[in-house]
C-alpha cells in the first residue's frame, strides 16, 4: 500500500498532467486573470525533449505570434549557416574588387558596425559593384504604411548600409548625422512636431534641432535604391564605384566572414531588431535559392520543416511586423525543441532574453524564464524556455491576442501564469 501510495502522488505531482494540468484547469487559472479577460489564449507546455504536450489550452488555435517570428527566422538561420557571410567577392588581377550583395546589415550599422567588412573594403583600390538582377521588396507583405518614419520599419534592400536609417545626435559641440547625402530641413520648434521625421516619399529629413536631447540617438529610416546604396558608400570610401551588371566570365565567387554570428543573433533576439531580422531572411534566400526575396527563403525553410511542424505555417516575413503571419502554440513549442537540438543550451542561455527577471511591476523575479517576447498593438506573446528548480528544461508559448488591457498588465499576468506553472513542475 506505501508503495502504491508513493507512485500515486509522484504520478499526480507532473505525470498525471490531465488530472493536475488539464485544460480546465488552465482555464480557471487564465479567465481569473483579470489582464487575460475578453482576450484570445493560447498555450503549450512540453518537455524540450518530447513533442508530447503536458500542458496546453487552445494550442492548436492560430495566434498572431508579432516578433515569436523570429524564432523562426532564428532556427532558419542556425540550419542554413555554420558562419554567416558578409560578402561575396573576387579580386581582378588589376586589382580590381568585386562585390556582390548577399543581405548582410552590418555595414557601417549605427548599432552594430562590423569594422572588419568597412575595412576590407577600404583595403581595395577600385571597386566594381554588381547589383542582384531583382532587388527584395522594401516593405514586408501586410507591414503597417504608417510605420515609415519608425527605426522598427527600416526598409529592405539588398546591401543595407547605416542599418538603412538616418542617425542623428546632438552634441555639445553641434549635430552629428550619417550618412551626410541627403537633404536636411531645420524647422522652427513646435511641440508638435517630432525631433526628426523623413518626409514620406522622398528623402528630406525634417529637424526640430531645439527639441533634439545630447546624447540622444534618432533614427528615421531612409528611402532605399541602388542609388543611394552606392551614394552612401562612395561617401564612406572616398571613392568612385563602378556599377556593372554582367558578371566577367570565369569569375569564382568567394565569401567573407567576419565572424559576428554572436552580434546578429542577440540583435535578433534580444534587441528584437526588425531589420536584422528581415536580412538574416534574405541571406537564407540568397544561400538556397541565390535570390534576394524573402518568400523563396521561406519557401525552402518550410519545406525542410514539414516533417516536424504540427501545423502549417502562414508565414510572410522575418520579424513579425506583419498581421499575416500566423502560428499555433504547438508550432512554437516544436520550434523550440528544434532550437535546442541545433544550438548548445549554453548558447542559447547567451542569446535568449530573460523578460520577467528585470520588471519593476513583479514582486517575484523569474530568472527562470529565458524567452522571447512579441508585441503588437493588442498583441503580446511571450515563447521560449522555462527551467525548473530541478534544472529540467521545458519549452513553452503563452499568447494573448487582441486585449484590452495594458500590455504592462499582460506581462503581469504572463508572470503570475508562468511562476503558477513553474511551482509545478519536477
Amino acid at each position: 500500500m506505501k508503495k502504491l501510495l508513493f507512485l500515486v502522488l509522484t504520478a499526480v505531482s507532473f505525470h498525471a498532467v490531465g488530472q493536475s494540468w488539464g485544460a480546465k484547469k488552465i482555464a480557471r487559472s487564465i479567465k481569473k486573470t483579470a489582464a487575460f479577460q475578453q482576450a484570445h489564449i493560447a498555450f503549450a507546455l512540453a518537455d524540450v525533449h518530447d513533442s508530447k504536450l503536458l500542458a496546453h489550452y487552445q494550442a492548436d488555435h492560430y495566434m498572431t505570434p508579432a516578433s515569436n517570428t523570429k524564432l523562426l527566422t532564428f532556427l532558419a538561420a542556425l540550419q542554413t549557416f555554420d558562419r554567416l557571410p558578409a560578402l561575396q567577392y573576387f579580386k581582378s588581377e588589376a586589382g580590381n574588387l568585386h562585390f556582390t550583395p548577399n543581405g548582410y546589415p552590418l555595414l557601417l550599422h549605427p548599432k552594430y558596425a562590423d569594422t572588419l567588412l568597412l575595412s576590407f573594403l577600404k583595403d581595395a583600390q577600385q571597386w566594381t559593384y554588381h547589383p542582384p538582377k531583382v532587388d527584395p521588396n522594401r516593405w514586408g507583405d501586410g507591414w503597417a504604411w504608417d510605420d515609415f518614419p519608425y527605426y522598427f520599419a527600416a526598409e529592405k534592400s539588398a546591401f543595407p548600409i547605416y542599418g538603412n536609417v538616418l542617425t542623428l545626435e546632438k552634441t555639445t559641440s553641434g549635430l552629428r548625422y550619417a550618412p551626410d547625402i541627403f537633404t536636411l530641413r531645420f524647422l522652427a520648434e513646435a511641440d508638435e512636431i517630432p525631433p526628426l521625421q523623413r518626409e514620406a516619399d522622398s528623402n528630406v529629413f525634417k529637424i526640430n534641432a531645439p527639441a533634439l536631447e545630447i546624447g540622444k540617438a534618432r533614427y528615421a529610416p531612409f528611402r532605399t535604391s541602388s542609388a543611394v546604396f552606392l551614394q552612401a558608400l562612395s561617401h564612406a570610401l572616398d571613392q568612385p564605384i563602378t556599377t556593372l551588371q554582367e558578371i566577367p566570365e570565369g569569375a569564382v565567387w568567394e565569401k567573407l566572414y567576419t565572424q559576428q554570428e554572436s552580434t546578429l543573433y542577440k540583435a535578433l533576439l534580444q534587441d528584437s531588431d526588425n531589420a536584422i531580422a528581415e536580412s538574416l531572411l534574405l541571406m537564407i534566400a540568397h544561400e538556397t535559392s541565390d535570390s534576394l526575396q524573402t518568400q523563396h527563403a521561406i519557401s525552402r525553410v518550410t519545406q525542410k520543416w514539414e516533417s516536424w511542424l504540427p501545423d502549417p505555417l502562414s508565414w510572410v516575413d522575418g520579424s513579425g511586423v506583419s498581421r499575416y503571419n500566423m502560428f499555433t502554440p504547438r508550432t512554437l513549442v516544436a520550434v523550440l525543441q528544434q532550437l535546442y537540438k541545433q544550438a548548445d543550451w549554453k548558447t542559447l542561455q547567451d542569446y535568449f532574453p530573460q523578460p520577467l527577471n528585470s520588471q519593476p511591476f513583479l514582486k517575484n523575479k523569474l530568472p527562470y524564464v529565458y524567452a522571447k517576447t512579441g508585441t503588437l498593438r493588442h498583441n503580446h506573446n511571450l515563447s521560449g524556455y522555462l527551467v525548473s528548480k530541478k534544472g529540467n528544461i521545458y519549452v513553452f508559448s503563452l499568447m494573448v491576442n487582441h486585449h484590452m488591457a495594458s500590455t504592462t498588465e499582460v506581462k503581469q499576468g504572463m508572470a503570475l501564469f508562468l511562476e503558477e506553472i513553474y511551482k509545478k513542475l519536477r
